[in-house]
């Protein structure tokens, strides 16, 4: 498995290939998508919307408030936003919980996107989280049930989605928000199965090659790009989406509604199947034919009890059957005389 991660599986002429040098580029992207400056959910919805009003609860246990959904209306449009929800301070990050969401934040997105199919609305998802809450409390309410139930409805909703990775895109807790019909990332933005120490502390027992399974993991948003996961990459103003939070709201206003606009045009029906065939063909395989063989064939029952019989004989130190016969062909043995 560290071999195939590293590319040193072997290429197409079967000799190793070089491992993927841990450049410092890949990890200064994820320093960059993990800046407490990046603007939020909250924070890009309130540059980009005329109006937003946001909606609390998942109905069944209670509020959570690192996984934030509401009614936008943006560029004229009306549409469901849902997105995770960091701090920009200590306390903030406490009361948000860090932006990892627990079931009912996901349960709470669940609703809001039912309810944006139910009223023929668009949805916008912004991804900006390390995974989702890995507590026993999680655990406890069904945070593996919430994001299997969230994928699910994500894949047959009867409504036009676009994701938006914004910074982290980290695991199941990224996923459940974004099985979209178009993918957007900022370019600095990450998104992988798993955070680069959780990778090296599995793969080399210790988190100090996070550097090294960064750039292994192919986490970038060029790279994603290049694997068919993102479809759309929006370039940062200055030395990132923190130095100019409005200039990035702004870019990504245009991207956003220019795909909206352009998903509205196909029937719903349509929009489904082609969701479901974007999934289907990741990790898209060729599949070889291989000569067929011939099944090895199988002694007959006679000669099974045959060869039992004579390694038993052969066991007790007894005479082989047919040891003792002879063909009138063979040679006959001298006389005694002449001997």
């Amino acid at each position: 498995m560290v071999e195939r991660l590293l590319g040193r599986g072997g290429g197409t002429d079967g000799r190793p290939t070089a491992a993927p040098d841990p450049s410092p580029d890949v990890w200064a992207r994820l320093q960059l998508a993990r800046n407490l400056k990046r603007p939020h959910t909250l924070e890009l919805v309130a540059a980009m919307a005329d109006e937003f009003i946001e909606l609390h609860g998942d109905r069944l246990f209670g509020d959570d408030e690192a996984l934030v959904a509401g009614l936008a209306r943006i560029g004229g449009r009306r549409m469901v936003v849902v997105g995770q929800q960091k701090g920009a301070e200590t306390d903030e990050n406490i009361r948000r919980n860090f932006g990892m969401p627990h079931p009912e934040g996901y349960r709470k997105a669940i609703r809001l996107m039912e309810l944006a199919e139910r009223f023929r609305l668009p949805v916008v998802t912004f991804v900006d989280v390390p995974g989702a809450n890995p507590g026993p409390e999680s655990e406890e309410r069904g945070i593996a049930e919430s994001i299997a139930r969230s994928i699910g409805v994500m894949t047959r909703l009867r409504t036009p989605i676009v994701a938006v990775i914004t910074g982290e895109g980290g695991s199941g807790g990224a996923l459940a928000i974004a099985v979209a019909d178009v993918v957007i990332a900022l370019e600095n933005a990450v998104y992988s199965v798993i955070s680069p120490e959780g990778c090296a502390a599995i793969l080399w027992r210790t988190p100090d090659q996070a550097e090294t399974a960064a750039a292994a993991m192919k986490m970038t948003a060029e790279d994603q790009q290049a694997l068919g996961v993102v479809d759309l990459v929006i370039s940062e103003p200055g030395a990132g989406a923190h130095t100019d939070p409005i200039e990035t709201a702004r870019r990504l206003k245009i991207a956003i509604l220019a795909e909206i606009d352009r998903l509205a045009r196909l029937p719903l029906d349509e929009l489904v199947a082609r969701r479901y065939r974007r999934y289907r063909d990741l990790g898209a395989y060729t599949t070889v034919t291989a000569a067929p063989v011939a099944p090895p064939e199988r002694p007959g029952l006679v000669d099974r009890l045959r060869n039992l019989l004579e390694a038993g004989l052969q066991t007790i130190g007894g005479p082989t059957p047919g040891a003792g016969r002879r063909d009138d062909d063979d040679p006959q043995p001298p006389a005694r005389e002449e001997v």
